[in-house]
């Protein structure tokens, strides 16, 4: 797959993959087309999005909630926000849940994975997903979509962790070990501290780094969607 990367664009490979797939939430989400990478940030919507999972492992470890909200223009839309908790088909690991709290008794009364996952695909149509670390949710998601569908979920994604990266290596600056935390990201830009490890609360907290970055960002220049993207 990851020659395709180089070969053909995301658009592309959007249609590939809509015409090569069966009726399913993964098609639906296909269907719509993804942003134009050339549009000025505010004309697109973000989906800022977390999880919380049975592990750290994307191929076998489990999600075990989901939490995102609506970030358009230079807004967040708290009633667009929503948490879903969902049901592993394993025990939750004593080293998971002392992180997150998500006991099994809990877990055994969530949506199953099938409902939980079309609600969060119907969300992200169109739409670009936003996440701190955005590797593990683009991860987690795609394998969940492969368990379920056959096929993996592709998208253009905004990583708040590279676009402080960035920030550091525009002002020559060196990383320290815990810098490019959220926590820490946000401390930078005079955020408010939320407590961790709720999905809501740190897909809402992704979702204000975000702004805050594109707001300090160098250059009087508003970027486009190109300029902020990960994966485009």
């Amino acid at each position: 797959m990851s020659i395709w990367k180089y070969l053909f664009n995301l658009e592309e490979r959007r249609n590939w993959w809509m015409r090569k797939m069966p009726d399913c939430p993964l098609r639906d989400y296909y269907e719509v087309d993804f942003p134009d990478k050339d549009s000025d940030w505010r004309q697109v919507d973000y989906i800022a999005v977390d999880y919380e999972t049975t592990g750290l492992d994307q191929k076998n470890d489990q999600i075990l909630s989901i939490g995102y909200t609506t970030v358009r223009g230079s807004r967040i839309y708290l009633d667009e926000a929503v948490h879903i908790l969902t049901k592993p088909t394993v025990d939750i690991p004593e080293s998971s849940a002392v992180v997150h709290g998500i006991l099994d008794d809990q877990a055994a009364r969530a949506k199953p994975i099938e409902e939980a996952l079309p609600i969060l695909l119907s969300a992200l149509a169109g739409k670009v997903m936003l996440a701190h670390h955005a590797a593990i949710e683009y991860h987690f998601l795609s394998n969940a979509c492969r368990y379920l569908y056959g096929y993996p979920f592709i998208g253009p994604v905004v990583d708040t962790l590279a676009l402080e990266v960035r920030s550091f290596r525009n002002r020559d600056k060196a990383i320290q070990a815990g810098d490019l935390r959220l926590a820490a990201a946000r401390a930078r830009y005079g955020l408010p501290r939320y407590p961790a490890h709720n999905a809501l609360t740190d897909a809402i907290a992704a979702g204000e780094l975000f702004l805050a970055q594109v707001a300090y960002r160098e250059g009087k220049r508003q970027p486009r969607l190109k300029d902020l993207t990960v994966i485009s």
